[in-house]
């Protein structure tokens, strides 16, 4: 083959492959549980791509080559405390990851509790995580996914945000034709995921901005993940490192122990070293492993 040629069918294939990516917004008309303010979204590229005050809620597409694809999907929601978003290093480097296993990718950037654009706080992050996946499953025949192989990933806040799509997502926020939709994940991946939100060992920062500085005790335990847990939550794959001085790891443990006593299928791997935000944890050693036992389990699923 000439060289002229192999580079015309290259640049095809990329072409292809980068055309396949698009954003769309979460709410083709009136968002939800919204209100006018004179905020403005914010992004700023340092070390990482840290997005706050999101005004229009969107998902963005990676998807797979047609002949490497899997069926299988992954929603994705990255941290930053429900102040921000870690966007690229905990969302569109793991997309593009996941699409080299041949797992469909979808980008959350969801709005946070503190906006001033929102109305009430601690429901906009959910109603945000039940459009994304309910927006995948309508339609999972053009983006070449399954409807019942579809996952959710969260990192820390997204972690717990995630935690609360795959325990409560039975609680519907909205109705509509999309919204009918069921918006259970078939299978979750926390990484050092916020998951309590009882004193003891919450993020007290992921929770003053979810619940505000004095909840109730109530609305306490409702967003705490662990008490959530029953025989309908889906199979769970939990990463942590025990040095992690911002969420600790009994976090991951306690929701590890409610998984557990449901009988649920479920994998957690526990690194002694990493500490908070180790993303792919290039450079960590055999941490950075983590993502090769994360396949295999996903591999693993029926």
């Amino acid at each position: 083959m000439s060289k002229s040629i192999f580079l015309s069918i290259g640049l095809l294939l990329f072409s292809n492959y980068v055309g396949s990516q698009e954003i769309i917004k979460l709410w083709s008309e009136e968002i939800p549980n919204r209100q006018e303010s004179k905020e403005i979204e914010t992004q700023e590229k340092g070390d990482i791509l840290w997005i706050e005050n999101i005004q229009e809620p969107t998902l963005e597409v990676y998807l797979p080559l047609t002949r490497t694809a899997t069926g299988k999907a992954m929603v994705i929601f990255p941290g930053g405390g429900y102040q921000g978003l870690a966007y690229d290093v905990e969302g569109v480097e793991f997309a593009k990851w996941l699409n080299s296993k041949g797992i469909a990718a979808f980008v959350v950037k969801y709005r946070m509790p503190i906006s001033e654009s929102v109305i009430e706080g601690h429901k906009v992050p959910m109603q945000d995580a039940e459009r994304a996946i309910r927006l995948v499953r309508h339609n999972a025949e053009k983006w070449n996914v399954l409807k019942d192989q579809i996952g959710i990933m969260g990192f820390s806040a997204g972690g717990h945000l995630a935690s609360t799509l795959g325990t409560r997502y039975d609680e519907d926020f909205l109705e509509g034709p999309i919204n009918s939709l069921s918006a259970r994940p078939d299978f979750m991946i926390l990484v050092y995921p916020v998951i309590t939100m009882q004193s003891t060992y919450t993020h007290l920062g992921s929770r003053n901005n979810l619940l505000g500085e004095n909840p109730e005790q109530s609305m306490i335990d409702s967003y705490s993940s662990e008490f959530n847990v029953d025989e309908n939550t889906p199979p769970t794959f939990l990463i942590h490192a025990t040095d992690d001085k911002v969420v600790s790891v009994m976090n991951s443990i306690l929701f590890y122990k409610a998984l557990v006593e449901y009988g649920i299928y479920s994998e957690m791997h526990i690194y002694p070293e990493g500490g908070h935000g180790f993303g792919h944890a290039i450079g960590f050693g055999h941490l950075s492993t983590w993502t090769d036992r994360l396949h295999e389990w996903i591999e693993s699923l029926e």
